[in-house]
């Protein structure tokens, strides 16, 4: 009888599970579906649907790919609006910069439903943003930024994103207890508490103000020895003349001067004398601030909460063209995003072993190339060994007609 009530649970529980939003863009129709901005100012770039240069499978591969560099891209569909009120929140997508990327983003941004989706800009209010960001050697992050009381807040921790050709999933779970997890390819790396990871709220202790160090407060740990005295040889000058110079033989004193001369390091030379440090009999430690509630601080037990989420957005620049987005999820269904993201392995052993045979193809071009190269070489070089020869030849030939 346990056993079916927990049975019964389970199925209830993923009954109620919902998906609030999916794209794997299977087909053409995203071209009517999702919605390019048109804010004033920007030179945006469009997106191609393609699986990129290899792939594991040429169809399923397929998602949206940035073509052109140097552009910004905006683009966003609309969905049907969902809290996630009492229930988790998972974000879920895939980004593959096989172009090696140098500089761009690959995060998406989830909007509330007041978002005009054809002035969709940077400074357009987002609820999250999630995913990774890469500009040289310094920037490869994941970020994760959620917005609270109008404000973005960036997570305090750095989490390192991938920084290879190949596809990855980046997913993003927010629970009802106000706790995260970040995964990449289904495994975790980094998970914490929203009020310990993110700057939402006042800190819950601050300084007493009215808290001051006492005078005679000592906190020095040693004291000089007062009995100590400088050696009454310990004063030597820091350098010396050289004990082994001569004046040089060709020396004028009317024309050059005095001789002197030159300095050298004094071997006696100790430095500046301090006394022997001894251990403070009035030392209490270093003093500590003492800390009070602080009356700004209110617990929030809502932080996780999005009171309203219906547009899902590509709202990025990138130096270098050629992400491919895909595997777009919104659910409150953890264990479905886990089954989504699984198939990243397969994924990539594809294309792991695609890329493998092209750059083994290239390899070998580049070295017939390369071979062609040389060997013309070595025929131009015969050519004006010859051309030089004859040219010596013609020249002797004139030197006996002269004759």
């Amino acid at each position: 009888m346990y056993l079916k009530a927990i049975v019964l649970l389970l199925t209830i529980g993923f009954l109620n599970a919902e998906v609030f939003f999916q794209e794997k863009f299977d087909n053409d129709n995203w071209k009517e579906e999702w919605i390019y901005s048109k804010h004033p100012g920007k030179e945006f770039g469009k997106f191609v649907h393609s699986a990129g240069s290899f792939y594991n499978d040429a169809e399923a591969d397929k998602g949206i790919q940035t073509s052109q560099d140097a552009r910004f891209y905006a683009l966003s569909k609309k969905f049907d609006g969902f809290s996630n009120k009492d229930k988790p929140l998972v974000v879920q997508f895939s980004v593959k910069h096989e172009q090696n990327i140098d500089c761009g983003g690959g995060y998406v941004k989830l909007f509330d439903c007041s978002l005009d989706q054809t002035d969709m800009h940077g400074e357009s209010p987002y609820e999250i943003m999630f995913g990774p960001d890469i500009c040289g050697p310094g920037t490869k992050k994941v970020h994760v930024i959620l917005s609270y009381k109008g404000k973005n807040h960036l997570i305090n921790k750095d989490i390192r994103c991938k920084d290879d050709v190949y596809t990855h999933f980046y997913t993003l779970i927010v629970k009802p207890d106000n706790t995260y997890e970040v995964l990449i390819d289904n495994e975790k790396v980094e998970s914490g508490n929203l009020e310990d990871d993110w700057d939402f709220l006042a800190p819950k202790k601050i300084k007493d103000p009215n808290a001051k160090k006492p005078e005679d407060w000592d906190d020095k740990a040693t004291i000089p020895d007062p009995d100590d005295k400088k050696p009454e040889d310990w004063d030597k000058p820091e350098h010396i003349p050289d004990p082994d110079a001569t004046k040089p033989e060709d020396w004028d004193d009317e024309m050059d001067g005095e001789w002197e001369p030159p300095m050298v390091d004094n071997p006696e030379y100790k430095g500046e004398w301090q006394p022997k440090q001894l251990d403070n009999p009035n030392y209490k430690g270093a003093w500590e601030h003492p800390e009070i509630d602080n009356p700004e601080y209110s617990a929030d037990d809502n932080l996780y909460l999005r009171n309203e989420i219906c547009t899902l957005g590509f709202d990025l620049w990138q130096v270098k063209s050629g992400t491919i987005f895909d595997n777009v999820l919104i659910t409150d269904d953890i264990e479905l995003a886990s089954k989504v993201a699984a198939e990243v392995k397969d994924t990539q052993a594809g294309e792991k072993k695609m890329k493998e045979l092209q750059d083994e193809v290239q390899r070998k071009k580049d070295e017939e190339e390369s071979k062609k190269n040389a060997d013309k070489d070595d025929e131009d070089e015969d050519d004006d060994d010859e051309d030089n020869a004859e040219s010596k030849q013609e020249t002797e030939d004139n030197s006996h007609d002269e004759l």
